[in-house]
């Protein structure tokens, strides 16, 4: 069981650094790396201590194994372009957390129950945060998407296509199968909606002494000569320290919707699963 006693702490600050990261990512777009990092150090801290106390190390060791398997997870995620440094950093600190059972077949499964939740919970949550942006500006979006419908017609002919094809070979496979094919046209209609709702009310402007460390430029800058790149990772402490002191002019950046809810949603739902025996363990 997951609420076993020496996992009551672990759970307990898991919830609470996540509830931190949440309120700072909503507020300021990041989530500090001495947060996540000190959720680290006190996990391992926590194990090791508890281990020290009953005279057995997998308890800390499995800490540390956690950690690994996360580190791989979350540079896969940030590298793969579907987390940012402060979502990688936190669920790579919660790989300390997560390994709460001395079986590891059980610790992989709650490893894949978690990342599935806060992966559907989080896209949920970020789907209907896009619809809230969309209703309170829909003409501008409007707009953006006859826009980028136009730019990306082909690759919804193509879906539609796609759908009629794998409906016509499931009808004679299995009619069930005619379902998935729904998403070769959601698909191309879900990325035209998050492309126009990117373009259209995620982008911002700022002066140069309001910009922040990792803040995404929308396009590339040329500052005193010198090319700063609109990239994945952001802006760098001495990039900034350049914009500031010799750009004057007002810098368009790349805002994401703030994904930290859904590593609050993926964990209560691991919770609420173990705690009425959905987990079967």
């Amino acid at each position: 069981m997951m609420f076993a006693s020496e996992n009551l702490f672990l759970i307990f600050i898991g919830l609470v650094w996540i509830i931190g990261a949440v309120l700072q990512d909503l507020r300021r777009r990041e989530v500090d790396n001495i947060w996540n990092f000190s959720l680290i150090g006190i996990a391992l801290a926590y194990r090791l201590a508890y281990s020290a106390y009953i005279g057995e190390y997998m308890f800390f060791v499995n800490g540390l194994i956690g950690f690994g398997i996360f580190l791989v997870i979350g540079n896969a995620f940030y590298y793969g372009r579907i987390f940012a440094g402060g979502d990688a950093k936190l669920l790579i600190a919660l790989g300390t957390i997560l390994p709460l059972s001395f079986n590891w077949t059980e610790n992989i499964l709650i490893f894949g129950y978690f990342i599935l939740f806060f992966m559907l919970g989080g896209s949920i949550y970020v789907f209907i945060w896009s619809l809230v942006l969309v209703f309170f500006n829909f003409n501008k979006f409007a707009r953006e998407f006859g826009k980028q419908y136009g730019l990306n017609k082909k690759i919804v002919i193509y879906g539609f296509v796609f759908f009629v094809v794998w409906s016509v070979l499931s009808f004679f496979i299995e009619a069930r199968l005619t379902l998935l094919g729904i998403l070769f046209i959601l698909g191309p209609f879900l990325y035209v909606f998050a492309k126009s709702v990117e373009e259209s009310l995620m982008i911002r402007s700022y002066m140069p002494e309001d910009l922040g460390e990792g803040e995404w430029l929308y396009e590339d800058l040329i500052v005193d000569g010198k090319k700063i790149k609109a990239n994945w990772d952001g802006v760098s402490r001495r990039e900034l320290e350049l914009i500031r002191k010799k750009y004057r002019r007002k810098i368009w950046v790349k805002q994401g919707i703030p994904f930290t809810p859904g590593f609050l949603i993926g964990f209560i739902g691991l919770l609420f699963m173990d705690w009425h025996g959905f987990m079967g363990f």
